[in-house]
């Protein structure tokens, strides 16, 4: 009886050692080495002197920054607001200016500053640092988005546990509609303490809070339709989508040209970016630089979680088993929920 007890324990146990090992390779996959990749940056200025200094960054760097030459400073300022350039630097043999947009990621910001304080230091001379895009009062990193994602991600994630154990006599019709309800309560929590709470969010409340119940229905619908398929495995595999996968490459920490290209490619679709990236666009950019793309990318997933729940719906009609005692489901039901809320929570 007691191996018996201790097989059950161990199998349980590999649930959270497994999150323990994903999270470790994700977490420090992602974030433990950032350098530059690919990091655009430009020289401001059309003379020769300027045309050997860009071309001379290029040679040194490699494949770390790619250097381009623009004429004029507000040329530079138009593409740092289409969100095409991490950083610009205006030479100038007193007070050179170096060009930002830290809204668009505080990180990339401070690893462009580094790079153009080495040159202008070799050249003797103090470098100013311009920011085009200040963020919110209550987000001077502009890094108040990712921890709204956090924050929206662990209600609908953990809400699906609940949905799936509690929920699991009921049909699938009905349990789509809870996780519907419950994603729109999550959008509403999330927009309440960004905004009027943190003030992370000083304007568009709306635009932000359905993008929040977009990002939460794809989480919950897509976790619905898991559960009729891994049941207990469902928490493990929304932390590998949800957060393993999902907060490393959100943009909300480092943007992909401070990450390895694995990470960084992930970026252009995952539903954590499409809210991070499009949050930032409509808020800093006045919803340009790529909004339209990233509300798209949170449909899809909505899209996809819906056609999991048909495949799961017709799944649960085909395969239903015979009814049991009423006494032995609440037993069973009762069970699971608190098998995977003690997981997912």
């Amino acid at each position: 009886m007691r191996s018996h007890q201790l097989r059950h324990v161990a199998g349980h146990l590999l649930t959270p050692l497994l999150m323990c090992l994903g999270m470790a390779l994700a977490y420090l996959g992602a974030f433990h080495q950032p350098e530059p990749n690919h990091l655009k940056v430009a020289v401001v200025g059309t003379s020769a002197q300027d045309m050997v200094l860009a071309q001379t960054m290029k040679d040194k760097a490699g494949d770390a920054l790619e250097v381009v030459t623009l004429p004029t400073r507000a040329a530079a300022t138009v593409q740092l607001r289409e969100r095409t350039l991490s950083g610009a630097y205006v030479p100038d043999a007193q007070y050179p200016e170096l060009l930002v947009a830290k809204a668009n990621s505080d990180t990339t910001a401070m690893a462009v500053e580094l790079v153009f304080r080495q040159v202008a230091g070799a050249r003797g001379m103090p470098m100013t640092v311009t920011d085009i895009t200040p963020t919110a009062s209550g987000d001077p990193t502009g890094q108040g988005l990712f921890f709204l994602l956090v924050a929206l991600s662990i209600g609908s994630y953990g809400s699906v546990a609940a949905i799936g154990a509690a929920g699991a006599g009921l049909s699938m019709r009905v349990r789509a509609a809870i996780g519907l309800g419950t994603s729109l309560v999550v959008g509403i929590i999330g927009i309440a303490v960004a905004g009027p709470v943190f003030h992370i969010v000083d304007h568009d409340y709306a635009a932000i809070w359905a993008m929040g119940w977009l990002y939460s229905a794809g989480i919950i619908a897509i976790g619905i339709a898991l559960h009729t398929f891994l049941k207990r495995w469902t928490t493990l595999a929304l932390m590998v989508l949800f957060v393993m996968l999902n907060f490393t490459t959100s943009g909300g920490i480092y943007r992909p040209e401070l990450q390895n290209g694995f990470f960084g490619s992930l970026h252009a679709f995952w539903n954590g970016a499409g809210f991070v990236e499009g949050a930032r666009s409509l808020l800093y950019f006045d919803g340009g630089a790529g909004f339209a793309s990233r509300i798209a990318s949170l449909f899809v997933w909505v899209a996809a979680g819906a056609v999991l729940l048909v495949v799961a719906a017709r799944y649960e009609r085909r395969n239903s088993p015979a009814p049991a005692a009423p006494e032995r489901v609440a037993r069973s039901v009762d069970a699971e929920a608190e098998i995977e809320e003690a997981v997912g929570v």
